[in-house]
């Protein structure tokens, strides 16, 4: 039995298969949605699928929105071509317990997919009538931090940014430049209200997302493209919002087992995709019970009931609270910390990390000893509850089938707000030396890049934007010979547009050298290093 809308009428198969079907009549609210979207996502990858389509999901379920999302693909167009169009939009979410559960159902909220392919006058002519219907309230976005970036790490713009600028909004590529032409299509046809709702992973996020429309939108009136009166549109929050949010949830390629299990089921056409980019697809997702979703209550077009899905509505400051709780310390430090040193010690999967006594201890020394000191409470979320259950519940669970090599993609982008945060506010309350966790995770990266583990073996690194240009940096430091490090690491931890400062103008800088000094002295120097630092 193959996923589509025709198969969703056979109920007795889907019931029998223990898959929750949609108590909704998807088809008919796939035609309200096409007629008059409300909702638009870009960056329509396996995170929005199963969390963000599963909040539109609960919300058509209980009669509280009467139409679904409208999903747009910047990035990987095969996602669209492979796990989209042939599956009538539909997925199967599977949810992943820590006991061994799985609970499955197929969402019907995703009701229209499309490539934002200037090349493709189609599909660009469709995405203009969608936003320039008065009845659309908001676009939302999990598209990645890179997706953001207008600059590299150099402060240049990047090519692809650059040419947009150049090409002008008819024939840019990239997401920010198609969202800000998108606008101008809106402001053109009576700038109706919007809200512009980044849910990504991303320090800040609203503001990120705002500033790079903006940085458009000038270089575009600049260059004569764009009216000038634009840039008092999109700039005023209170036509054009850019809220911002927190979002968590845990989800990983999707797996082969279960692409196996879902097979032997009798469920057609389940297999793990690879597309040309590099993305891990598969008509179902797989993903963590756990889910969080804080988002700043600034939608002045009007929004959908989102607290009645779970999601904490909010002011900015709790988000940005919420936000650094998480980002900075009680998750995704650790996940950084960690993968990179599983890869190390030979570990495929991030919870057989876990496991590990040195690996373990890192983690609570990061998280509960150098993070939670410097966290300031959201209120809405406790802090140690939140860090309670990531450690004993979340992280651990060997069901998820996480790799770290997952989690290691684009550490570049990330370490400035993972680490950087937490090494400003020390520098504020009790200074940087007494810091173990932190340095060790940044020099546990570091040793990462030289792509040896701790057994002499090589291993391939995880894609990153900057992998070339460090992989060059220490292209002469040699396993069993401190000596080589030289000065190899200083035009790294000096990198403010890295870390966010310059490490050495703290103990960090130099603490870090020396870990390094030390996990590269043969085999074995990584465990020992862990082990010394941790005792």
């Amino acid at each position: 039995m193959k996923l589509s809308y025709e198969t969703l009428d056979n109920k007795d198969f889907w019931e029998s298969k223990g898959v929750k079907l949609p108590s909704y009549d998807v088809r008919k609210i796939t035609r309200k949605t096409v007629a008059s979207p409300r909702w638009v996502h870009f960056g329509i990858g396996n995170i929005f699928r199963i969390f963000i389509g599963g909040i539109a999901d609960k919300l058509i379920s209980e009669k509280l929105l009467d139409r679904g999302i409208t999903c747009v693909e910047t990035f990987d167009y095969d996602v669209v071509d492979k796990i989209y169009k042939p599956f009538d939009n539909l997925v199967l979410a599977a949810t992943l317990h820590q006991d061994g559960r799985r609970d499955f159902s197929i969402l019907g909220s995703l009701c229209e997919a499309l490539k934002a392919d200037t090349k493709d006058g189609s599909a660009m002519k469709r995405l203009e009538e969608i936003f320039t219907n008065r009845e659309l309230q908001l676009v939302s976005f999990t598209i990645t931090e890179k997706g953001y970036a207008l600059k590299g790490a150099d402060g240049n713009y990047l090519p692809y940014v650059k040419n947009d600028i150049e090409n002008g909004p008819d024939k840019c590529v990239g997401a920010m430049a198609i969202v800000t032409s998108m606008l101008y299509r809106r402001f053109k046809a009576g700038a109706t209200p919007l809200a512009l709702v980044s849910m990504d992973n991303v320090s800040q996020n609203g503001k990120k997302l705002r500033e790079s429309v903006l940085e458009m939108s000038e270089k575009w009136i600049e260059k004569g493209f764009l009216d000038k009166d634009f840039l008092s549109y999109v700039s005023d929050e209170k036509r054009v919002s850019f809220p911002w949010s927190m979002i968590d949830k845990i989800t990983p390629r999707p797996g082969e087992a279960l692409s196996k299990d879902l097979k032997d089921m009798g469920i057609e056409d389940m297999d793990v995709l690879v597309t040309s980019k590099k993305t891990y697809i598969a008509p179902f997702v797989n993903a963590e019970a756990p889910q969080y979703l804080v988002i700043e209550d600034s939608f002045p077009n009007g929004r959908p009931p989102f607290e009645k899905a779970g999601v904490f509505m909010t002011d900015r400051d709790t988000v940005n609270k919420s936000e650094r709780m998480k980002v900075t310390v009680c998750l995704n430090p650790i996940h950084t910390a960690l993968c990179t040193y599983d890869c190390l010690l030979g570990y495929t999967f991030f919870a057989d990390g876990m496991k590990d006594p040195e690996l373990s201890k890192l983690a609570k020394q990061l998280g509960y000893v150098e993070g939670l000191p410097v966290v300031e409470d959201p209120k809405i979320l406790s802090p140690k509850a939140f860090l309670d259950e990531v450690l004993n519940v979340r992280f651990p669970n060997a069901y998820m089938g996480d790799t770290s090599a997952r989690i290691a993609v684009d550490i570049s982008q990330m370490v400035g707000i993972r680490f950087g945060h937490t090494i400003k506010e020390h520098i504020k309350t009790d200074g940087t030396d007494k810091l173990v966790a932190l340095p060790l995770a940044i020099a546990g990266w570091l040793r990462y890049l030289l792509a040896v583990d701790d057994n002499g073996k090589k291993f391939e690194l995880s894609p990153d934007p900057m992998l070339n240009e460090l992989t060059g940096l220490l292209s002469d430091v040699r396993l069993g010979d401190s000596d080589s490090v030289k000065d190899h690491l200083k035009p790294i931890l000096s990198n403010k547009n890295i870390f966010g400062l310059d490490l050495y103008s703290t103990e960090l800088g130099n603490k870090v050298e020396t870990m390094v000094k030390e996990l590269i002295e043969g085999q074995g120097a990584v465990r020992n290093t862990l082990k010394k630092y941790l005792s």
